[in-house]
């Protein structure tokens, strides 16, 4: 199989590539196709890329760039696709929504009309979404995936949008699609604008811990490796045509995150500490259509595919704090913007 992997240079995708390589049975050739926006960085794959030469390639280019894709498509003799890339991060949507137009929506189509274009090769088109595009719940209840999407945040409304593209191209054309909606992932190589590398990163070096609104809004945690190795299940026994859920069965309140995340640090056995993180939490005004709580019922998945989440957050945290207090060059890299002189060095663009 040539996967394409869009995207792969992100935190979500540069795991699950590492995933595939080094803890399947996959056998093939990832062709991974990123533009490499701000938080692209193909240092997240910089030993997979020498370990795994002749089964790894990277390729800078958009999503949305037609000609450019249709070169990729037909010089790599792609057969299937695992779409990640994305415009994912809800304030920056808030803030400046066309790029989520471009890449999510416009991208998206983009890739499915080479894939069609290409039925007669193409085995399977796997459409990565989240759980956001179903709006906010109650108290109680969970998102299935018959759940009635209400997007409320450009984000949200853009992913929902290639959702229904990616469908409509099933039921049009008959594309062999399949989509996956999952949970708040965490893990290592997260970019640090997000709230768990955020809190992680502001807690050691003592900068304040910024929670929004009162800390009540809830989210359902998943550990990337879990949600890399859902994804996999899908791409090799999923039905064409079906969506599933993917949820770590962790709800929590964004103020108890944070709380359980300072914890483990004051107890971290490497730092030391004399006074406790939990000092440093400042709530401050809350974000626009700042969603109430998610929450994600994964019995599809679980009863058809047999994946269940198996790491727990008190684990996931743990190996999530350790990976970013071993990889401070990494950090360092990425707060500083130095990470794009690496890129240009290493990929001569």
């Amino acid at each position: 199989m040539n996967l394409l992997v869009t995207g792969g240079s992100g935190f979500i995708g540069s795991n699950f590539i590492r995933y595939l390589l080094t803890e399947t049975d996959f056998n093939g050739q990832i062709i991974n196709v990123d533009c490499l926006t701000y938080a692209g960085n193909p240092e997240n794959l910089s030993d997979i890329e020498a370990r795994f030469s002749d089964r790894y390639v990277f390729v800078k280019a958009d999503i949305a760039h037609q000609e450019e894709m249709a070169k990729i498509f037909d010089y790599y003799s792609i057969d299937a696709v695992c779409h990640f890339a994305a415009e994912s991060h809800v304030d920056r949507s808030i803030a400046a929504p066309d790029a989520f137009i471009h890449t999510n929506i416009f991208g998206t189509y983009t890739l499915l009309e080479l894939a069609r274009k290409r039925m007669h090769h193409i085995k399977r088109f796997h459409h990565i979404s989240t759980d956001e595009v179903y709006g906010s719940l109650g108290k109680n209840g969970y998102f299935s995936e018959t759940s009635p999407y209400q997007p409320t945040s450009p984000y949200s409304a853009s992913k929902a949008a290639s959702d229904h593209l990616v469908r409509a191209y099933f039921y049009t054309y008959g594309l062999p699609v399949t989509l996956s909606n999952c949970s708040n992932n965490y893990g290592p190589y997260q970019f640090p604008e997000k709230l768990i590398p955020l809190m992680i990163l502001n807690a050691l070096a003592g900068k304040p811990l910024p929670v929004y609104g009162d800390g009540r809004n809830i989210r359902d945690w998943l550990y990337v490796r879990d949600h890399s190795a859902a994804l996999w299940t899908i791409l090799e026994n999923g039905e064409i045509g079906e969506t599933y859920n993917i949820g770590g069965n962790c709800e929590i309140e964004n103020i108890r995150l944070v709380e359980q995340i300072c914890g483990i640090i004051d107890n971290h056995p490497s730092l030391g500490f004399d006074t406790s993180r939990k000092d440093l939490i400042t709530f401050v005004t809350d974000r626009p259509g700042h969603d109430r709580r998610y929450a994600i019922d994964a019995t599809k998945i679980m009863a058809d595919l047999n994946w269940a989440p198996k790491t727990p957050i008190e684990k996931g945290l743990r190996e999530t704090i350790d990976w970013y207090i071993e990889n401070q060059e990494w950090i360092d890299r990425v707060i500083s913007g130095e990470y794009r002189n690496w890129i240009e060095q290493h990929y001569h663009f």
